[in-house]
């Protein structure tokens, strides 16, 4: 069996530009589906799908080890930047669905069978929705509290927001009294038995982070996310020996070496590494299995589109140390046109349930992914009250 063709098939959803990798071979109907998403670089994410590709057509695509260290190694450059690392993802991903179609069992089947019966999910407030996630004012405490009780209306038992605004390195104590009490209406709104998780985006400073993190210390959140940026490792671990919330990072941090830092430093006891950026199913696999060394969880980040989080959940399947699945569900209404799911998903509670379907179980629809070509995202420029550029 041979590789014949990689494309790169590009779906705009609002937001994002969901990027879907379909690996060819000559065996009649074997294709494979993969995923490498990565917002406002879309166009360099294909071209480096497309020069990747030259390495692989004639290859065997069952030599899924061999042909990772092709697509990291060869051509000089390592795969360690973010668009090569999340050009290899996505083909990599689709390799992984093909070796599981070919053999006809579901991919949690090739990586040592079902560890867990289901997967938890959590949603983000608004379900998706980019105005209702990423803008709804942080001065606006009540709305925060009605988009909480809206997702255990919605079947959700654990939440992320974006309770912590833009911030300077240093500034006064305003904007930690605003996520405080965003928090505190969330968890007012849905009671002690619901989990919630806070977002900063890495906008703040180590020094701000640990302020926000100490200032919602005392509402008992799942986890507590990229306070700060991820190569401030010893921010990070300053922050986590500081406070009694889990610590939460690692969608931005590409390969194993990176990891290792975070992991030696204490720096985080949730690790959050993105399958279509990280190096696929090939190279989380090794990260989560370091992670499990040192007892850290891991959360996948996922905000992405569906072969994304197919990928993320048959992955849960087989790892030990796999808590929730970050899933969106609401950021196109035609989001489940375009793909064939086969994980159930049990509204009350929200957790997915295993398939017996080969590969990935997806399936996705070429002709629906067509009503929606590539559009640029929406520009999201952050500028601090003085114009010097922050984080967004």
């Amino acid at each position: 069996m041979k590789i014949t063709d990689i494309q790169a098939i590009v779906c705009h959803a609002r937001m994002r530009n969901w990027i879907f990798v379909k690996v060819v071979t000559d065996e009649p109907g074997l294709i494979g589906w993969g995923e490498a998403t990565l917002e406002w670089h879309t166009r360099s994410v294909v071209g480096a799908i497309q020069d990747i590709a030259d390495l692989l057509i004639g290859e065997d695509p069952t030599r899924i080890e061999y042909l990772w260290q092709m697509m990291y190694r060869q051509h000089f450059w390592h795969g360690n930047g973010v668009v090569r690392s999340t050009a290899i993802s996505g083909i990599d991903i689709a390799l992984w669905d093909i070796a599981g179609k070919r053999l006809g069992v579901p991919c949690h089947e090739l990586w040592g069978g079902r560890v867990r019966d289901h997967v938890r999910l959590y949603c983000h407030l608004g379900g998706g929705s980019m105005e209702k996630f990423y803008e709804t004012s942080v001065t606006d405490y009540q709305a925060f509290g009605d988009l909480a009780a809206a997702a255990v209306d919605d079947g959700f038992t654990a939440m992320k927001s974006m309770a912590v605004p833009s911030t300077m390195p240093i500034e006064g104590t305003a904007a930690v009294r605003h996520a405080e009490g965003c928090v505190a209406a969330m968890r007012e709104a849905v009671g002690d038995d619901i989990d919630l998780m806070v977002d900063c985006h890495a906008r703040p400073s180590p020094a701000m982070g640990l302020r926000f993190a100490q200032a919602v210390d005392d509402y008992g959140l799942l986890f507590f996310e990229e306070p700060c940026w991820p190569e401030s490792v010893q921010g990070l671990a300053r922050i986590n020996a500081a406070t009694k919330t889990p610590i939460a990072s690692g969608e931005r941090v590409i390969g194993q070496q990176q990891f290792r830092a975070l992991f030696e430093a204490a720096a985080i006891d949730v690790c959050q590494f993105d399958i279509t950026h990280v190096g696929g199913l090939t190279e989380a696999r090794r990260v989560a299995a370091m992670a499990d060394t040192y007892r850290i969880a891991i959360a996948p980040h996922n905000p992405q589109g569906p072969v994304s989080t197919a990928a993320s959940l048959e992955f849960g399947f087989s790892q030990p140390n796999y808590v929730i699945c970050e899933s969106v569900h609401a950021d196109v209404p035609w989001r489940v046109d375009v793909v064939t799911d086969s994980h159930e998903i049990v509204h009350d509670g929200r957790y997915a349930k295993p398939h017996d379907r080969p590969g990935l179980g997806i399936e996705i629809n070429e002709k629906e992914v067509a009503k929606h070509p590539f559009q640029p995202e929406l520009l999201q420029r952050v500028f601090y009250p003085d114009g010097a550029v922050g984080d967004w």
